[in-house]
C-alpha cells in the first residue's frame, strides 16, 4: 500500500504469512442491518494541504468537531499540526481550519472528546518518522532543490538530541468552548481517537506508550477530568503475540458496563485484524484479546442511543474505503460489514469516527486521496441505519 512503509514504521509487521496456531475468535455472524448512505462528499476547506487522521466529536449543544493532522506535504513530512474545524449545522458546511498545536517536529494523529464538564480535551502524539526519509533523500539528491530545502530548514529548527526530546504523546484542553487552549502536557498513551469518559466519570484512554523503553499497551485514567493521567492496568498479549505489535486501541462502555476495547493487530497470527477484549471491573482487569473476524484497522466505537454498538474503520485493499459493524449484544458479536464507502483509489485512507446526530442518522469522517487528487482530504458520510 502506498506509504505503508514510511507512515509508520514502528507498526510494520516483521511476518506477511499468519501463523498456523489456530486462536479462538469472536465471529461475526448476523447479517449486516439495512443501511442508507445519505451523502458522501469532501469537507475540508484548504486541499493545498495533505490532511490526515481525523476524529469527529459531537458536543452536548450539537455542534461538531473535527481535530487532525493538517498543514502537510505528504503522508510522511516534518509539517505536521493539530488543526481544528467546526460544524453548527450538522455538517452541512465546516469552518476554515484552525490550528491549535504546531511544534518543531511532526505532530500527527488527533483525538478530540468533550467531557460531561464541558471540557474539550485533544490528543496527539509526536514523531519523527521523516527522518529516514529526508536523510535518503540528503544523501541521494534527487529531489527539487526547493523541496529539500524547506525539509531541511524544518528539521534544523532544533538540534538532534533536542528533536528526540520532543517525542511523545500530549494533551491540550480547553474550558471554554474551544476559545482558548492550554500548553500541550503528557498523557501516558495515545491512540489516533483519544480517550473517552465513563459513566462513573473518569476518563478511560486505551493506548499504548509509544515512545516508551517497553512500549506498554493498556489503559490509563483520569479523575479530574482529563488534567492528569494515572496508569490503571497493562492489556496482556495472547500467547504468541508480541505486545509492541498491538496499535491503536479504542474503547468504549457497553449499556451492561462493560468497557470494550479494539486493537490494531500486526502479529503475524491474525495480522491487520482487529482483536477485542473486555473489561467488567472498571478497567481494573482485562481479558485475552481475541480477533472479531475483521480484517480492516483502526476500529472507532460508539454507543447508539439505542444500546447498539457501532465500529467503524478503514478498508485498505479493494474495495479501499471505509467499513462499519453493528453489535446487538454489548459487543460479543459483531455484523457482517457495512459498506460506508468502497471507491477509494488507494490504500491511503481510512481512520473513520462516527457520531450520532440529533435525528438519529449517523455521521462519519475519514481521510483519503480521492481520485484525480495528489493530497489526502478529509471526507465525510451520513448514513442512516434500520
Amino acid at each position: 500500500m502506498p506509504r505503508r512503509i514510511t507512515r509508520r514504521r514502528w507498526l510494520a509487521a516483521t511476518s506477511a504469512a499468519a501463523a498456523a496456531l489456530a486462536i479462538p475468535a469472536i465471529h461475526t455472524r448476523a447479517a449486516a442491518p439495512a443501511a442508507e448512505i445519505l451523502e458522501i462528499r469532501s469537507i475540508y476547506p484548504d486541499p493545498s494541504y495533505y490532511t490526515g487522521w481525523p476524529t469527529l466529536c459531537r458536543r452536548a449543544n450539537g455542534q461538531l468537531i473535527v481535530t487532525a493532522s493538517g498543514g502537510r506535504e505528504a503522508h510522511v513530512c516534518p509539517f505536521g499540526r493539530v488543526e481544528m474545524i467546526t460544524s453548527d449545522d450538522d455538517g452541512k458546511t465546516w469552518s476554515w481550519p484552525r490550528t491549535l498545536l504546531d511544534g518543531p517536529i511532526d505532530d500527527r494523529d488527533s483525538g478530540v472528546l468533550e467531557t460531561a464538564k464541558g471540557t474539550l480535551l485533544v490528543t496527539t502524539f509526536t514523531s519523527l518518522a521523516y527522518e529516514p526519509v529526508l536523510a535518503k533523500a540528503n544523501q541521494e539528491k534527487k529531489w527539487d532543490f526547493g523541496k529539500l530545502a524547506e525539509w531541511n530548514a524544518v528539521n534544523s529548527r532544533l538540534p538532534a538530541e533536542a528533536r528526540k526530546k520532543e517525542l511523545g504523546v500530549w494533551a491540550i484542553r480547553s474550558t471554554d468552548g474551544g476559545v482558548t487552549w492550554s500548553q500541550r502536557f503528557p498523557t501516558l498513551v495515545n491512540s489516533p481517537h483519544g480517550p473517552i469518559q465513563l459513566s462513573d466519570g473518569r476518563l478511560l484512554y486505551a493506548g499504548k506508550d509509544l515512545w516508551g523503553k517497553d512500549e506498554r499497551v493498556g489503559v490509563c485514567e483520569s479523575t479530574d477530568d482529563g488534567q492528569s493521567w494515572q496508569w490503571l492496568a497493562d492489556i496482556a498479549p495472547r500467547d504468541g503475540d508480541k505486545h509492541t505489535e498491538y496499535h491503536e486501541l479504542h474503547a468504549v462502555e457497553t449499556a451492561d458496563k462493560r468497557i470494550v476495547v479494539q486493537i490494531r493487530n500486526h502479529n503475524p497470527t491474525n495480522d491487520r485484524e482487529t482483536l477485542q477484549c473486555e473489561s467488567s471491573d472498571g478497567g481494573k482487569s482485562w481479558s485475552t484479546p481475541k480477533s472479531i473476524g475483521v480484517w480492516g484497522l483502526p476500529s472507532h466505537l460508539l454507543k447508539l442511543r439505542d444500546g447498539r454498538l457501532v465500529m467503524s474503520y478503514g478498508h485498505r485493499r479493494a474495495a479501499f474505503g471505509n467499513q462499519a459493524r453493528v453489535s446487538t449484544d454489548h459487543g460479543r458479536t459483531w455484523s457482517e460489514p457495512i459498506i460506508i464507502s468502497g471507491d477509494g483509489v488507494t490504500g491511503d485512507l481510512g481512520y473513520p469516527s462516527t457520531v450520532e446526530l440529533a435525528d438519529g442518522t449517523l455521521l462519519s469522517v475519514w481521510y483519503e486521496v480521492v481520485k484525480g487528487a495528489r493530497l489526502a482530504t478529509l471526507r465525510q458520510a451520513r448514513w442512516r441505519l434500520s
